[in-house]
């Protein structure tokens, strides 16, 4: 159930994300908003396969840039973490598109990653207190 809840939390922020940004487009062109819920969920799931297997490996080579910008450094490795999932949905035929690696793809994981936070303090898939269980 947690994993469902965080898909469906990348799902959320991707889409406004996509919402807000020119350059950053999710299901264009799809009519019927089912075929626009399936193709955020599926992104959403994948945003988070590449967070889990991408990610690690990306901060750990970044790790002299990181100490070397105290930290500034994750946002160009966020941006290329969208942009890989960008990759990746094109390839496996889902709608989604980020035009650019600036400033679409680095607005982008900043606006991903708060509302991802955002929504997690709402709804926290780690709390046994949560209102969201069955």
């Amino acid at each position: 159930m947690r994993t469902l809840v965080k898909v469906a939390i990348n799902a959320a922020a991707i889409w406004v994300a996509a919402a807000l940004l020119e350059g950053m487009t999710l299901a264009d062109g799809f009519t019927t908003n089912s075929t626009k819920l399936v193709t955020a969920l599926v992104v959403g799931a994948l945003f988070g396969v590449v967070n889990a297997l991408a990610r690690p490996l990306a901060k750990l080579l970044g790790l002299p840039f990181l100490i070397l910008t105290l930290g500034l450094f994750i946002f160009v490795i966020n941006a290329a973490m969208l942009m890989l999932t960008s990759w990746l949905a094109g390839q496996l035929g889902f709608a989604f598109h980020i035009d650019r690696f600036w400033p679409t793809a680095v607005v982008g994981a900043a606006i991903v990653s708060v509302v991802s936070w955002v929504l997690g303090l709402i709804i926290d898939p780690d709390d046994e207190r949560s209102d969201y269980r069955v």
